[in-house]
Parts: C-alpha cells; sequence; structure tokens
C-alpha cells in the first residue's frame, strides 16, 4: 500500500521532523529518506515535501542553509532545539495514539466501562 500526500495530511510535519533527527539533510535527501524509511509507502511528490520544509522553517522548526555542490546550490534543513523539543513530544503522542488504534483493531473481547 502506497500513501500519498493526502493520507499524510496532519503526519507529514512530524514524519518530516523524523528524518532530520540523525543531522541536516538537503530537501532530496530528507524526500528520500521518507520513501526509504517507509518502504516505499511514503514517495511524495517534491511539491509536497518542499512546501511543508518552507512552513516548518517558518514555525521555527527547523533552519535551512545553502551550500553549493558539484557546482550546484542546495538546501540543507536541520532541525532546532524548537524542532528537538516538538519531536520528542509528538512522539510521544504518537506512541499513545498508536497503542489505542492497535488495540482497537485487535481482536476483542474489549473491556468494557459501565
Amino acid at each position: 500500500m502506497r500513501a500519498d500526500a493526502q493520507a499524510l495530511k496532519g503526519h507529514l510535519d512530524v514524519l518530516l521532523l523524523a528524518t532530520l533527527n540523525d543531522g541536516p539533510q538537503h530537501g532530496y535527501a530528507i524526500k528520500e529518506a521518507l520513501r526509504e524509511g517507509s518502504g516505499g509507502r511514503f514517495d511524495l511528490p517534491t511539491g509536497t515535501v518542499y512546501p511543508a520544509l518552507h512552513r516548518l522553517e517558518r514555525a521555527g522548526l527547523i533552519t535551512g542553509s545553502w551550500s553549493v555542490v558539484d557546482g550546484r546550490r542546495r538546501r540543507s534543513y536541520q532541525l532546532t532545539a524548537e524542532g528537538h523539543k516538538k519531536l520528542t513530544g509528538e512522539r510521544a503522542n504518537w506512541r499513545e495514539f498508536a497503542t489505542a488504534v492497535t488495540t482497537l483493531l485487535e481482536p476483542g473481547p474489549w473491556p468494557t466501562t459501565t
């Protein structure tokens, strides 16, 4: 199953932050990290990834810098302190959410409340 940009709506920002957790990367490498890290399920168009990176930069969660590699300009991004903090919080939220969904999707019986 390959997810499209619409299916990831609301989750893309945290996924992009997670790709930058290990250090700075240029935009195309971030796009590829999403694809490879998801086993090909998140193969998003650059028209989805780059606007999200710009949004994260405006929000102060990542910072970008230009460099020249093989005569071509590249913009690399890295997490800010605020971005690290946001990623940590979102990971905790995601674990709670995933646990709840997994519990509901497992075969019953479910606990009942009265």
